[in-house]
């Protein structure tokens, strides 16, 4: 068992996991029981600091009132309302919030569950742009390896993590990727965005030529891959796959389901390195992770294409049972009170050098190869034993766990992305557990 006992009460063989090696987990549980601004509390109540903001969601901390007082109140005085011909005011009122804070011209938004749904929608979405305006011919995909873009098969398609595809063996036809932007013979201990590797998004032309730019509906990439332990772009790289994308009439996607809602230090990495795509996914910290909930921003230009046909047609055959589910909209406008109020979509800025540099502290430690930030986004990555990638990794986490520290671990890499309230006391406490745990463990 680890210093964290399973209670003797619980039962654990109904509940499947997901993405958790369920044998292993169950013999020795990790369970939280409440959680509080910064920490989380273990059932044997042991404090834990949340160096991952859940997964990447819990942008304004754990246990906002604010945020429970206004779903009890909408569970109290609407808790469903269909969204298909039908409508309710709080879902027009969210839309027009995150218009407010999205990159100029992303202003029509649909409403999503998940960053998994956001994602098989936007591609659905770039399907139907470019039929809307003649382009029938555009129905290929572009991802890009180690890229995360969700489990639909629309996302698993175009994503680039090697596990997730292999596991399934059946994809959507037509998808293609370009390379990944991962160099640790050139960037290894890169601060903030790495110098090298800007020309790879000229792949984009290798998939013109292969495929024929008539062909290619849209390219998605996350802007920072989180996932894959946070891979900062090469400068100039996303500022390049937008030139080539507008060259070509191929609609750019960024996925921002972990950057969106101030994790760089900016509402959206879009702002934060400066190019606009056509369209957004989002999710996560949309409601501080409270209600599941997701969006896509699209521009106008997309969506006024759509407007067509008599003006009974349904523009876009698509949607979700529970898109702008009251309660999620509800807890949504909340948390953009919360971001607004204490300046949380900008205040990752403030602490970006302090959190550089407490993460490139851990640089000469047993086995770390490589370290990389971006914002409140940090990876230290290890490298493996050999009795398999993750082993290593794996201890470690549970190392940390066991002494107060969770983070997601992705292989032999660690992801941190702690809620933006974090201070510098909180960083200081997670590299020094993080680093004590790589000592005595890797």
């Amino acid at each position: 068992m680890t210093l964290h006992q399973k209670p003797n009460t619980l039962q654990t063989d109904s509940f499947w996991m997901p993405f958790t090696a369920n044998r292993q987990f169950k013999k020795a549980p990790r369970l939280f029981a409440s959680a509080e601004g910064m920490h989380y509390t273990t059932v044997d109540g042991r404090k834990v600091i949340d160096g991952s903001a859940g997964l990447w969601c819990v942008n304004a901390g754990h246990g906002r009132r604010q945020i429970a007082a206004a779903v009890e109140r909408q569970l109290m005085n609407l808790d469903f309302a269909p969204s298909f011909n039908m409508g309710h005011p709080l879902a027009f009122d969210f839309a027009e919030r995150l218009a407010e804070i999205a990159p100029k011209g992303l202003d029509r938004i649909f409403f999503t569950n998940s960053g998994s749904e956001s994602v098989d929608t936007a591609l659905k979405i770039a399907l139907a742009y470019q039929r809307a305006i003649g382009q029938g011919t555009r129905t290929r995909l572009i991802g890009r390896e180690r890229g995360y873009h969700g489990v639909g098969f629309g996302g698993m398609s175009v994503g680039g993590m090697v596990a997730n595809r292999r596991a399934f063996a059946t994809h959507l036809p037509g998808v293609d990727h370009i390379r990944h932007t991962h160099d640790l013979a050139r960037n290894a201990f890169a601060k903030d965005q790495p110098e090298h590797g800007a020309e790879l998004a000229d792949d984009v032309e290798r998939m013109v030529a292969l495929h024929g730019a008539d062909t290619i509906a849209a390219v998605i990439v996350e802007p920072v891959p989180g996932s894959t332990a946070v891979l900062p772009p090469p400068k100039g790289y996303l500022q390049r796959l937008r030139e080539l994308c507008t060259k070509h009439g191929i609609l750019l996607i960024f996925d921002e389901v972990i950057t969106g809602f101030g994790r760089l230090g900016a509402p959206f990495a879009a702002d934060y390195f400066g190019v606009t795509p056509d369209m957004m996914t989002t999710a996560k910290g949309i409601t501080n992770g409270t209600v599941p909930c997701g969006a896509v921003f699209a521009s106008r230009k997309i969506h006024d294409a759509l407007m067509n046909g008599p003006e009974g047609t349904i523009e876009l055959f698509h949607g979700y049972t529970y898109s702008a589910h009251p309660v999620a909209c509800a807890a949504g406008l909340a948390t953009l009170d919360i971001y607004k109020d204490e300046g949380l979509l900008t205040r990752g800025a403030s602490l970006a050098e302090y959190w550089r540099d407490a993460l490139h502290s851990l640089k000469g430690l047993p086995n770390v190869i490589d370290i990389r930030n971006v914002g409140l986004m940090g990876a230290i990555e290890l490298s493996p034993r050999s009795d398999g990638v993750g082993a290593r990794g794996y201890d470690v986490m549970v190392d940390c766990f066991n002494r107060g520290l969770y983070f997601r671990m992705s292989g032999d890499s660690f992801a941190m992305s702690p809620p933006l309230i974090v201070e510098k006391s909180h960083i200081d406490d997670m590299v020094s557990i993080l680093g004590d745990a790589i000592k005595r463990v890797a």
